[in-house]
């Protein structure tokens, strides 16, 4: 394998800033490892995109679908799925709660559930009404109507 030149490589502010970014979200990246190694052990499957690793099957389609309730679910730089037509169709939405995970860090998970505790007391809906979620389909709803108008998806802005 050839290794990449000098101008390949992010200059080393680049490298730094990624590192931070990554420890800085790793305690959830932890928890999504976790989930991912019980995935691959009940026979799931794992695919790097970017800086984020995505499990499906196993562990995760059945946390997911009898737990969660959900299609897809990030956890730091590792996104859940129920199978891989799901990491399809949710890495976009999903990419933006990385991006939540890298400026909150370690805070995310708490904040994201006590936004959802705090609109479910209240008699709200606790996911769509949630800010991480509403800042998430804003994000979708802006592809949507850029890849109406013609102008596509475009590159992702992932931020590391």
């Amino acid at each position: 394998m050839k290794s990449p030149s000098p101008d390949d490589r992010p200059p080393p502010a680049g490298r730094i800033r990624t590192a931070c970014v990554l420890c800085w979200a790793s305690p959830a990246t932890s928890l999504g490892l976790l989930a991912g190694l019980l995935t691959m052990s009940s026979g799931g499957r794992v695919f790097r995109h970017r800086h984020t690793l995505e499990f499906c099957g196993g562990f995760s389609d059945w946390f997911l679908g009898r737990i969660a309730h959900a299609s897809a679910m990030t956890l730091g730089h590792v996104i859940l799925g129920r199978t891989p037509a799901d990491l399809d169709r949710t890495r976009l939405h999903e990419w933006v709660h990385v991006r939540q995970y890298e400026r909150w860090g370690p805070a995310f998970l708490p904040a994201y559930l006590l936004a959802s505790g705090w609109l479910w007391m209240r008699g709200r809906d606790c996911y769509r009404e949630n800010p991480f979620e509403v800042e998430a389909f804003a994000d979708d709803a802006r592809r949507e109507r850029e890849r109406r108008s013609g102008g596509g998806d475009g590159p992702c802005q992932f931020e590391t």
